[in-house]
């Protein structure tokens, strides 16, 4: 969720991170069309999804890129994790607080639920538990947070063991780890749930906390590579582009064709599932994070979603949708009138992502970047 800017920006991050918050938005038309039919609902779920699942790997991409090079060529101390976290939370915390004010008014003046809203000001609100009903799109940003806190952490407990000599091998040594630690999270689900709906699954897997900061650490293993092969990065990106498409097709398609259901696969789903979609996605970066553009229109507009792509995320369902809809009685509109609904959604969503990121994200950012933070 964290736009990671800087000065060189890559064309192919940014349209990847652009195509992951296209997935978020486009899937809340399941929200205001009542009668899509099931092979296109299907595929919007999968979008609301698949944009966030991009998100974790992306940012672990970049975020795996600064902590390495942090990690081995300084002295990683805590003040280097200091700095480290400070930056991240820099760029993150101001968004992220200002909606959840705007969530707590939105949620007094219409009447909507609200519970331990305390949580939010700590991403406590699904640490272990499913997430609460009220601003739940905030779930991404906690596993997010609570990524960026133990990762850093985990590294410089490592520096006690590592030498400069072998602080690249040290590096992925702990990640690896950490992979497997939350990946054995997922099997202790399996062994003490009896889960084996996907409607459980959503709520009490997929959105938790301690059992998603794998797909983060994943990102971090793809640019470990990158750094470390970059010439078989570089020569395999386009079969690894194949093999991603591949396994996609086979996750939204196979699984079905196969008769893979969690009723009667529930290891495969509570386990293997998750991690699976991460790897999928991972295999994209090699040919993204290499896709150079020539400046024009057309970057310029991608680069433009991208960076509004975190106040999109934020605003698009509770701040937005959740009022329009409660402004506007939609079943009872006929379909013009949801077109028209769902075009000025798309426009207000955009507007007001516009107006956050520029006069509010974008002077933090460059409150930032004239701090020596590292």
């Amino acid at each position: 969720m964290d736009n990671n800017a800087n000065d060189h920006r890559i064309f192919g991050l940014d349209l990847f991170r652009s195509i992951a918050i296209l997935m978020v938005l486009l899937s809340n038309l399941l929200l205001i069309y009542p009668n899509l039919n099931d092979k296109l609902a299907q595929m919007l779920i999968l979008f609301s999804f698949w944009g966030v699942e991009i998100y974790f790997v992306l940012s672990g991409f970049l975020i795996g890129n600064i902590l390495f090079n942090i990690y081995v060529q300084n002295d990683f101390t805590i003040q280097s994790v200091f700095s480290f976290l400070k930056k991240r939370w820099f760029r993150t915390f101001p968004n992220y607080f200002l909606v959840l004010l705007l969530n707590i008014v939105i949620a007094i003046m219409f009447h909507f639920q609200i519970e331990n809203v305390g949580c939010y000001f700590f991403f406590f609100q699904n640490i272990y538990h499913p997430m609460m009903p009220f601003f739940p799109e905030s779930w991404g940003l906690s596993v997010i947070q609570f990524a960026y806190l133990i990762t850093p952490f985990a590294l410089l407990f490592s520096t006690f063991l590592a030498n400069s000599e072998h602080k690249s091998r040290f590096f992925i040594i702990v990640i690896s780890i950490l992979i497997s630690i939350f990946i054995f999270n997922k099997v202790l689900y399996y062994l003490t749930s009896s889960n084996t709906t996907i409607e459980q699954w959503n709520i009490s897997l997929k959105s938790v906390v301690v059992y998603r900061i794998d797909t983060f650490l994943i990102g971090i293993f793809a640019s470990w590579i990158a750094i470390n092969y970059n010439k078989l990065w570089l020569k395999y990106k386009a079969k690894l582009f194949f093999l991603g498409c591949f396994f996609l097709i086979m996750l939204f398609v196979g699984v079905g064709y196969f008769r893979v259901f969690i009723e009667t696969y529930p290891f495969f789903w509570n386990v293997l599932y998750l991690p699976l979609v991460s790897t999928t996605f991972a295999l994209f970066l090699p040919i993204f994070s290499n896709w150079k553009l020539v400046p024009n229109r057309f970057s310029r507009l991608i680069t433009l979603l991208s960076l509004l792509s975190y106040s999109i995320y934020l605003l698009q369902y509770s701040i937005v949708l959740q009022v329009m809809k409660f402004c506007f009685n939609i079943s009872a509109f006929s379909m013009i009138q949801l077109h028209f609904f769902t075009f000025i959604y798309i426009i207000l969503v955009f507007f007001l992502s516009f107006i956050m990121y520029k006069y509010f994200e974008k002077p933090i950012m460059n409150l930032d970047s004239n701090q020596k933070f590292n």
